[in-house]
């Protein structure tokens, strides 16, 4: 028990002597826990060091996408505290449009140093693509912090270019070569540069006994109809006391203009611009041409990366647009480093302008002119084509447009009402009907299922049909031949009775033709007219340089839609450029060529970088026996008594081949369809091929041959020498009844 007590004793004594030897009191023990250390005061050699260059990789390919978003959030937390994600983005989309970068950024990696565990530098050479002044190319370094165990971005302007650094920035200066002209196929200028005038009228200031003289006097200058002139005064002097009529050059104003300013009334005002000749509703091929128009807020970035400057104009539609590059030239630039107060740093690059290209196109200027006054009045389109080349000599959108409207310093561009009357009424002046209208074919089609029947082999030129009044051979349903129509009209119509194959065609029988498209669906051959139709061209773009529709060409789908298709009717929608097209390949022995409205390019002065050949695109899959058949067939449309176009050509000495169509558009009235080819073989005048389509006025025959005929006096003649039906004298329409010839081929109904 003693020797316990002397143990525990000395045990005491040795653990008092230890405590005496620290001077500090020992702690008592608490649950606090060790503190774990940041990512940054981690040692480098124990924790694994990010790529720097990665990093600058992917903040320039975020450059090259435009990604700004993405670029910002690489930031340091202290660059996002001194620059918004908004200033941001706008710094780099300025430099993108001030430079007129279309062609975007490229960059290349030179070095990278990791100067302590929490910094690092990489050098770059960045190239900024220029469409103005070419490529500027500049070395520049990208500073990077780590946070977070991850290398940001340190913002600098002079990431984008050294130049900028300190907040300055890009300013163009820009080299713009004059705009190019553009003429038809003899030099005469169709677009270009031109002194002009606006004429209105105070319709509360006209004399009522000049009024009559006034509106004969306008009418001859502009072909403004008398009756449209007379309602539009009417309404002005009640309502507004300025009416804008139209634009003229003033030269073509010089001849008139004494008498013109001897009315009351009358408001000229002189405006220079680039003028569409010859202004007004008679502007030249305004859907060829097109038009151009005020870069508008919305599209000033994107103008801007191209090139322009904020308040140009650029071309909207037809060659004005298609033709930009062209017509535009090559701008230049100077491009300029200004500081926060305005004033110039230093100049980046300074490139001249080169010198625009004028177009010259196929259009011939007094046939599209006389083309244009042929439909004036109606809806439609007029195509005219060289049967052996393709080139465009007339192309007629009715009604037209005056591009001139477009113009600010145009007086009558101020009347906003009138500009958007003008434009955009329901009429769709500004439509070009002839490349981008679709239109069911009628009995125009019967050309396509013709060729298809006697490719077929189940069709001769001796297969015959007995074509009468009705066709009954689909089930529980009956349908009406034209012939019928027309007894029910007058009483003495007869059925066209007993026809071989060409003469189907040349009667436009539609029993014949029913009859042709259900026979060869029942054997089997259900794609037969479709295939060849769209060997013909039909349901394809043509290839044209204007805004273009490809139009449709389905496969039948049941007998009664066989029979439908076969005369053009149904889902079939056609053009009328397509039309056109391949009646020329009909006629020319079975080539398609490429239509086109460019005869060449060139600069002034200098050698065309352009001249036009001929494209073929296809051919008519069709035997030379058989294409000659219906050519024959086409030409007894024309000059039998029998043919549905005969009484339209009487005394016409040009030899043409042709083909009326009337096409069902329920519930409106139908199209009137007339094409033909010449086969004259003149050496001035190369033949021609022709389609018109008169929209929703009635039968072909009627309305679009009377057109086609003139179109060819004008075209070989150089003037109309018939006049229409409808009309008292050449250009003067009187009220009549149009004479019971060919009626609307009808769409099968169960």
């Amino acid at each position: 028990m003693i020797k316990r007590r002397l143990l525990l004793a000395t045990l005491f004594l040795l653990i008092a002597l230890l405590l005496g030897c620290n001077n500090k009191p020992t702690p008592l023990p608490t649950n606090t826990p060790v503190p774990t250390p940041t990512l940054s005061q981690v040692p480098i050699s124990t924790t694994k060091t990010p790529d720097p260059n990665q990093t600058a990789r992917t903040y320039l390919d975020a450059w090259k996408k435009e990604d700004y978003l993405s670029m910002y959030a690489m930031l340091t937390s202290v660059s996002k505290e001194a620059i918004t994600t908004e200033v941001f983005t706008t710094t780099y989309t300025s430099v993108t449009t001030e430079a007129a970068l279309s062609k975007g950024i490229d960059y290349d990696i030179l070095s990278s140093l990791v100067k302590s565990p929490y910094s690092a530098q990489v050098a770059y050479r960045v190239t900024l693509h220029s469409v103005l002044v070419g490529d500027i190319q500049r070395d520049t370094v990208m500073n990077l912090s780590l946070e977070e165990g991850q290398w940001r971005v340190q913002w600098d302007d002079a990431l984008i270019l050294p130049e900028l650094s300190g907040g300055n920035h890009l300013q163009m200066d820009y080299r713009v070569p004059t705009r190019a002209n553009i003429y038809d196929r003899n030099g005469h200028a169709l677009v270009a540069q031109s002194e002009a005038v606006s004429i209105a009228l105070n319709a509360a200031e006209i004399d009522p006994e000049q009024e009559d003289a006034l509106i004969g006097e306008l009418f001859r200058l502009t072909g403004i109809q008398p009756d449209q002139l007379r309602s539009e005064i009417d309404n002005y002097r009640n309502h507004n006391w300025y009416l804008p009529i139209t634009d003229v050059s003033t030269e073509a104003l010089s001849g008139r203009l004494g008498i013109l300013t001897s009315f009351y009334g009358v408001i000229l005002s002189e405006f220079k611009s680039r003028y569409y000749f010859d202004g007004g509703p008679s502007s030249i091929a305004p859907h060829v041409t097109g038009y151009m128009s005020l870069i508008q807020p919305s599209e000033v970035d994107y103008f801007k990366r191209l090139g322009y400057a904020w308040n140009e104009r650029v071309g909207r539609d037809g060659l004005e647009k298609w033709g930009e590059p062209y017509l535009a030239g090559k701008r230049g630039g100077v491009l300029h480093v200004m500081n926060s107060a305005g004033l110039k740093v230093t100049t980046l690059a300074d490139i001249p302008s080169e010198p625009s290209q004028e177009i010259y196109t196929t259009i011939d200027k007094d046939l599209q002119k006389g083309a244009q006054q042929a439909i004036a009045g109606f809806k439609g389109a007029i195509v005219v084509l060289e049967k052996n080349t393709g080139r465009v000599l007339a192309m007629v959108s009715s009604p037209g447009f005056d591009p001139n409207l477009f113009e600010p310093e145009n007086a009558n561009r101020s009347y906003v009402d009138y500009l958007m009357k003008s434009l955009y009424s329901s009429d769709a002046p500004m439509f070009n009907r002839a490349t981008q209208g679709q239109y069911p074919l009628g009995s125009v089609f019967k050309l396509v299922t013709i060729s298809a029947a006697l490719q077929s082999g189940v069709y001769t030129k001796d297969s015959t049909y007995e074509c009468g009044y009705q066709f009954k051979e689909l089930f529980g349903v009956t349908l009406d031949d034209w012939t019928y129509e027309h007894f029910l009209k007058d009483g003495r119509t007869q059925p066209s009775g007993l026809l071989t194959l060409p003469e189907g065609l040349m009667r436009s029988c539609n029993p014949f033709f029913w009859h042709i498209g259900l026979d060869l669906y029942n054997q089997g051959m259900t794609t037969t007219i479709s295939m060849m139709a769209r060997k013909f061209g039909l349901g394809t773009k043509t290839g044209i340089e204007l805004t273009e529709e490809a139009g449709q060409i389905t496969d039948p789908y049941s007998p009664i839609d066989a029979t439908n298709n076969a005369i053009g009717q149904g889902a079939t929608q056609v053009t009328p450029l397509q039309v056109a097209s391949f009646v020329a390949a009909l006629g020319n022995g079975g080539i398609l060529y490429r239509p086109t409205v460019i005869e060449k390019i060139a600069p002034p002065n200098g050698d065309p970088t352009y001249v036009f050949t001929s494209t073929i695109q296809g051919r008519l899959p069709i035997s030379s026996t058989n294409l000659t058949l219906i050519q024959e067939a086409m030409v007894s449309v024309i000059q039998n008594p029998r043919g549905t176009a005969h009484h339209r050509f009487l005394n016409f000495q040009i030899p043409i081949a042709g083909k009326t169509g009337t096409a069902q558009d329920p519930p409106r009235d139908s199209h009137a369809w007339f094409v033909a080819y010449s086969f004259a073989n003149n050496p001035d005048k190369p033949d021609i091929a022709i389609a018109v389509i008169v929209e929703n006025q009635g039968e072909g025959s009627d309305w679009a041959a009377p057109i086609c005929r003139r179109v060819l006096e004008i075209y070989f003649y150089g003037k109309p020498l018939s006049i229409y039906w409808w009309e008292s004298g050449i250009g003067v329409v009187r009220t009549a009844t149009p004479e019971v010839t060919e009626t609307p081929t009808p769409t099968p109904e169960p």
